[in-house]
């Protein structure tokens, strides 16, 4: 088990120098330019596969770091550079960590590489779980997932949103209901593999924040596939829903679903993604602040702009010191038991909403215009509070973490 540590190595110093280099001379150049045409930004996906950093290679070095620092630490130096961007660059990662939360070793080896692509080839994937009446309500889930065991495959139908590459993945993960009585005990994730017949992209959503990044419905109609895309295999789901049926009708252990593992693993990072956005935000009102003049004074030299620039760098350390201690007890497999998980996607998320809107006020009215960039982080901050759990969500799978009540 690798010791917490609050010092990067020397190697993870040079990854972190080499993706701040990237981000600052690639990424924040074409940020303007891609949160108005509000499309993907292919050309800066493949340049960033051409370097390495889109790569399923990379992203493995991050995930399996042993202090658990990899993933938050490329996270917060992409997403200085420009959270839209970024998260078309890392966007893909989600649907990955959902096969390796709960696929099998075959599984791993073959789909995740597809979700990439190469540096001549770039694709993306999508992992599909949010639902236009079933978002942080998880066991409203009304896509179905039903077996055709005479053929051995899946047939799912449903509609998706809020997808995240959704329409335009060469791979989706698909969370899907196969026994609607167990609520969200009943769902599993399967793959949808290139070209199936049946999935198609529904309305493209045109965002107030991150629109750089696709966000789009995914239709799902008689889409038939392999069992073989079962993520994690039927024999593991028929000993998990066994087991969800007789907690149910007795009472036992608690059973995750598939969905929940997914975020359960990506919280910290997004988490570090707010980290991100709040610091981009806080460097330039520092140093608006310390060259803006008024009354013959630079306005840092006000306590009400210094102790504001004093707040949101505390604010934002505290943020990713929660961030890496719950990056390091997942690597290290130390269970969550303050939901440590939550408290970092929930105060890094709240930071940024809070910091960004500093940042504007710091400025005065240049911050309200889009010459300067705190207009668009304040935007894109937004949905921090929202995906992946909104800040809500947070605090109810905290209190119930730490109280072991039902609290609803």
């Amino acid at each position: 088990m690798a010791e917490f540590t609050m010092e990067l190595n020397d190697e993870q110093k040079e990854v972190r120098d080499w993706l701040h280099g990237f981000a600052a001379d690639v990424i924040r150049p074409a940020a303007a330019e891609w949160d108005e045409r509000e499309e993907t930004p292919w050309p800066v996906i493949q340049e960033a596969a051409k370097v390495g950093i889109y790569s399923l290679d990379f992203y493995a070095q991050q995930y399996f770091d042993p202090t658990g620092l990899g993933i938050p630490m490329a996270m917060e130096e992409l997403f200085w550079g420009d959270a839209g961007i970024a998260l078309s660059i890392v966007g893909t990662g989600l649907a990955a960590v959902g096969v390796l939360a709960n696929g099998t070793e075959e599984q791993i080896g073959t789909w995740i590489p597809q979700m990439y692509g190469d540096a001549s080839d770039v694709k993306v994937a999508a992992f599909c779980s949010s639902e236009p009446d079933a978002g942080s309500d998880v066991a409203s889930l009304r896509t179905r997932a039903v077996y055709d065991e005479a053929k051995d495959e899946w047939v799912l139908n449903g509609t998706k949103t809020w997808a995240t590459n959704g329409g335009i993945a060469n791979v989706h993960v698909v969370v899907a209901a196969v026994d609607t009585e167990l609520g969200s005990k009943g769902h599993a994730s399967f793959i949808v593999p290139p070209g199936t017949p049946g999935l198609a992209q529904g309305q493209k959503f045109k965002k107030h924040g991150i629109r750089a990044s696709h966000t789009a419905e995914v239709i799902l109609d008689n889409v038939r596939i392999p069992g073989s895309c079962l993520l994690g295999g039927k024999e593991k789901l028929d000993e998990r829903l066994a087991r969800a049926r007789e907690r149910a009708r007795t009472g036992g252990e608690r059973v995750k679903n598939a969905a929940m593992a997914t975020f359960e693993a990506s919280r910290p990072a997004v988490g570090a993604m707010a980290v991100g956005t709040a610091r981009a935000a806080y460097e330039v009102a520092l140093d608006y602040a310390k060259t803006r003049e008024q009354f013959g004074r630079p306005i840092i030299d006000n306590q009400g702009v210094a102790f504001q620039l004093a707040d949101m760098r505390t604010q934002i350390d505290a943020a990713r010191l929660l961030v890496w201690r719950a990056s390091w007890m997942a690597i290290n497999g130390k269970p969550f038991t303050a939901a440590e998980g939550s408290m970092s996607k929930l105060h890094a998320s709240e930071t940024a909403k809070q910091v960004t809107a500093q940042a504007i006020q710091i400025l005065g009215g240049n911050g309200y215009t889009r010459e300067y960039p705190v207009e668009r982080m304040h935007r894109d901050a937004a949905i921090y509070t929202i995906f992946e759990g909104t800040s809500e969500i947070q605090r109810l799978v905290i209190a119930r973490t730490l109280s072991g009540m039902p609290i609803r």
